[in-house]
């Protein structure tokens, strides 16, 4: 068994020929670009990209297999030049009978089953290139017909305030899917605003492995959030076994953003950025006027958790806060361009270098910052109402 960094959880802008996938994100994230930036710059050794059931994703998917860029693993998933392994998902937005909609992850072997899967999905879609289109259907259905395609099912970012599971469709999954549904899924993505501490408060989830992943909409966004996972190879059915722990196989690490980063952290107004208390919920702003506050993840799970303080269950994996390089003040292109030249890629900076060697790198106080934030001494602004929050400067 070997740890692979991964990040299950990236978007592709646009196609190979220039047609909008996902709006809105970078037009530079396209399918070789992002393979590109994961593999040499990040030093991922395994991704995921979501927006695999569109048409236009797959033709160029298609393409690079043509072309000898990508290989079918044995196991599933695409070999990118002997350096990444691609894993192709979709994230499908379901609502429910009583109000709420939700995104969900759907991870499949190959383009083949890729394409019978959204050639299924477009019953339900109403315009299958574009990325993250409402099925129109409920997640349980949704997991019922992916269950059907032994695709890896994992609702994303559960406790966010917009389209999420927690953050606004149930207080439990028992009220809206049958056990044999809860049954197929596969883990649980905590999103950017979230972590372990905060999830495994929720004595339902104690079940599920956890995931962090960047859900990135540019090139470098990539990695924000990611996971090490204990497997005999980067492959579709190893992480399928990670996901349910088998054979050893399992995730060693979730490695994300500190919470209060996350933009969705605290409850806020969106108008003027004022602080709310959930209590106020929902109300106006009392420094605006403002009336459409926007919950906070840590507040939706006060609400919602039985456990006053979180019950990690034997298997979890340890939740270690990781500050990327472009949220740490003073790292411009400049020094970012030099600590890449120095180190070779950011998961190297992150977690290989030492202070001594950052120094040479980029001088003391630099160094200094960098260091700060991997010990978790960081000063931090919550973040909330949309807005991320920041690092603040020395």
């Amino acid at each position: 068994m070997k740890n692979f960094f991964a990040d299950l959880h990236i978007h592709v802008g646009m196609s190979e020929q220039g047609q909008w996938v996902k709006i809105p994100t970078s037009r530079r994230l396209t399918i070789h670009n992002i393979l590109a930036e994961a593999a040499e710059r990040k030093g991922l050794a395994l991704i995921g990209v979501i927006d695999a059931l569109s048409p236009l994703v797959l033709n160029d998917l298609s393409d690079l297999v043509n072309r000898g860029l990508l290989t079918l693993c044995s196991g599933g998933g695409y070999r990118y030049l002997d350096k990444i392994t691609l894993l192709l998902g979709a994230e499908i937005e379901t609502v429910e009978a009583r109000g709420g909609q939700s995104h969900t992850l759907i991870f499949l072997p190959d383009i083949a089953e890729m394409t019978r899967f959204s050639q299924r999905m477009a019953n339900h879609i109403r315009n299958i290139n574009l990325s993250s289109q409402n099925a129109h259907i409920p997640l349980g259905r949704l997991i019922e017909i992916a269950g059907e395609h032994d695709a890896v099912i994992i609702p994303a970012h559960v406790f966010t305030p917009h389209k999420s599971l927690f953050g606004v469709c149930c207080h439990r999954l028992d009220s809206i899917l049958t056990d044999r549904q809860i049954a197929r899924i596969g883990a649980i993505e905590l999103g950017l605003s979230a972590d372990s501490v905060m999830a495994d408060r929720i004595p339902e989830l104690a079940q599920f492995s956890f995931l962090s992943n960047s859900d990135a909409h540019s090139l470098d966004k990539i990695a924000r959030e990611y996971n090490v996972l204990m497997m005999a190879a980067p492959s579709f059915t190893e992480f399928a076994k990670v996901c349910r722990r088998q054979e050893g196989r399992r995730v060693a690490a979730n490695y994300g953003l500190d919470p209060r980063l996350g933009k969705y952290h605290r409850s806020c107004c969106p108008s003027c950025g004022t602080a709310v208390a959930a209590t106020v919920l929902p109300g106006q702003c009392s420094v605006c006027g403002g009336n459409q506050l926007i919950q906070g993840v840590f507040d939706r799970i006060e609400q919602i958790a039985s456990y006053r303080l979180p019950q990690h269950p034997g298997h979890r994996s340890p939740y270690i806060y990781q500050i990327p390089l472009e949220f740490i003040p003073g790292i411009g292109k400049r020094a970012m361009a030099k600590l890449l030249a120095d180190f070779g890629t950011e998961m190297n900076v992150l977690n290989k270098a030492g202070y001594a060697e950052l120094v040479s790198s980029v001088g003391e106080r630099l160094a200094g910052c960098i260091a700060e934030t991997r010990s978790g001494q960081a000063r931090i602004v919550n973040g909330g109402g949309g807005v991320y929050g920041r690092v603040k400067r020395h």
